[in-house]
């Protein structure tokens, strides 16, 4: 496949950038002396856990619902999220005046859902292990008149999220490699259309969970593979297939999909922590695993890499980082 017939272009991310520019932060990038000696790597940090509501998952969202029609904005939006994506539709929602229903796991973290509905989005609770998000939000968007985004699937959503790469590469200067968390996709696959842009011979790799590997099965045999809903405390990966959009684009684009276990992301969260004293969630922290336990052969090289959230119960960051089994 060509990156001609991909679901978006370059051009698509820096319309994005220009439509957000005034909403989202530009997150900075930060460095660390300790993570370049334990790597022998020169290593930039996008912290997009500093993002508005916590994520990077806001430029998408807002990317997204700012395109929406007179007729689609009095309608309103409806989202399925485990919480990133819902609480940055609903702040985008609140924004720009359009109301927001939101369809959330019930064992979604408590912060992630009381943020959602702090921020004016009612919010419907379903068990993500029983039942069908996407057939919930099909019938419920239907039902009310409301337009669908999905967390993932959708041009709009991976050209705002293509904007975080964007700025990391203007910030950071060139790179020889880059390093995404990886659920559905639409991060990566916004971040390789940007990436390649900018430099045709970067080194991009996605990371997902050990147990929910979809991406990489998908990736290897050249086909959506679905999973079962897996279990990893990183919620926001608990995805289980890439989509149709985000696939040919991470196919003809990345390197590889590699993988960590949830162990490495315990150990990464509390690296954040203690050393670069930022709080980074599980998924937040895939990516930077796979540097830092060594997953990805980076010695020597500039290396990019996207924290992609951070929120996470403050209990639950306790528990882990204390040492409770996971």
């Amino acid at each position: 496949m060509t990156a001609h017939s991909l679901a978006i272009t370059y051009g698509d991310v820096v319309a994005a950038h220009d439509r957000i520019r005034e909403a989202a932060y530009r997150t900075p990038v930060l460095t660390s002396r300790t993570a370049d000696a334990m790597t022998g790597a020169r290593l930039f940090f996008k912290a997009e856990n500093l993002q508005r509501m916590g994520a990077f998952k806001f430029r998408g969202a807002y990317n997204a619902i700012s395109q929406f029609t007179a007729e689609q904005k009095r309608g309103g939006v409806l989202a399925f999220s485990s919480g990133n994506h819902a609480q940055a539709i609903a702040l985008s929602a609140r924004e720009l005046g359009v109301p927001a229903v939101i369809l959330m796991p019930q064992d979604a973290p408590q912060m992630k859902i009381d943020a959602t509905r702090g921020y004016g989005a009612e919010v419907i609770l379903y068990d993500r292990y029983k039942e069908d998000r996407e057939a919930l939000s099909k019938h419920l968007a239907q039902a009310r008149g409301m337009t669908l985004i999905p967390p993932y699937d959708h041009p709009h959503v991976m050209a705002g999220q293509g904007t975080a790469t964007k700025e990391l590469i203007e910030d950071a200067g060139e790179l020889d490699t880059l390093v995404v968390c990886l659920g559905g996709g639409g991060l990566l696959s916004g971040s390789a259309v940007a990436a390649r842009a900018l430099n045709p011979d970067i080194e991009i790799f996605g990371v997902e969970p050990e147990a929910g590997n979809d991406g990489q099965q998908s990736f290897r045999s050249g086909k959506i593979v679905h999973i079962e809903t897996p279990r990893t405390i990183a919620d926001g990966a608990q995805t289980q297939h890439l989509g149709d959009y985000t696939f040919p684009v991470i196919r003809s684009l990345t390197d590889d999909i590699l993988t960590v276990t949830d162990d490495e992301l315990v150990q990464t969260m509390k690296f954040f922590a203690s050393r670069m004293k930022i709080v980074v969630e599980p998924t937040g922290c895939l990516a930077a695993a796979a540097v830092l336990q060594g997953k990805v052969d980076v010695r020597g090289k500039r290396v990019g890499v996207i924290l992609s959230g951070g929120n996470v119960d403050m209990e639950r960051f306790a528990r882990l980082t204390l040492g409770e089994a996971v």
